[in-house]
């Protein structure tokens, strides 16, 4: 499975996302209770969805199943303007009846198709276990892939940041910023 750096980049913000969600700060999990008061917040959410897209996308938590894994396989190796339209990935995609409503929502948006994509790219990302995405960066990848002339190497996360455009770390800062921006209008320290 080939996946582009927009996607391996997006992953561990998702991550991250889903980890400050799933814990107060005593340690109980309140991911349901927080996922629920983001839901309801949709109106106000859509308007973050280009600029802080794993910030939004984990409110479709639990709500997608995937019946064509090839489909999300294929779109995981997409860069963010190559995306196929959410019309070819959605056949392959059950919701659950309160991920559709909010679908709904999202569709009224300019970037709606584009965002829903995204976040059914993010779910299934988060669905696979970490060993999928092993070779993807890092020394193993060099280890399996050592043979010299081996045109097959892709490359890995390693590779990417070191060749990688000064556009893509630019929109990511961007992505930071309007995330942390966010949340201290909502209340929140700003972390430095």
């Amino acid at each position: 499975m080939s996946i582009s750096p927009f996607f391996l980049n997006l992953r561990s913000a998702y991550r991250s996302e889903m980890d400050d969600l799933t814990f107060d700060s005593d340690g109980r999990d309140v991911l349901r209770q927080r996922l629920a008061a983001k839901r309801k917040e949709i109106g106000f959410l859509v308007q973050m969805m280009e600029l802080s897209p794993e910030m939004v996308a984990v409110i479709f938590h639990q709500g997608f199943s995937f019946r064509q894994p090839a489909v999300m396989d294929h779109l995981l190796s997409h860069e963010a303007d190559e995306f196929p339209a959410w019309g070819e990935v959605s056949d392959g995609i059950e919701m659950a009846p309160w991920a559709r409503e909010l679908a709904q929502t999202v569709l009224k948006a300019p970037a709606g198709e584009w965002f829903l994509t995204l976040a059914a790219g993010l779910h299934y990302m988060a669905g696979k276990p970490d060993a999928a995405f092993a070779g993807r960066g890092g020394d193993d990848a060099r280890e399996d892939d050592s043979d010299e002339g081996d045109d097959d190497y892709t490359g890995g996360q390693d590779d990417f940041n070191d060749h990688e455009s000064d556009e893509v770390r630019g929109d990511a800062r961007d992505r930071e910023e309007a995330g942390a921006s966010w949340l201290e209008g909502q209340g929140f320290d700003r972390k430095d």
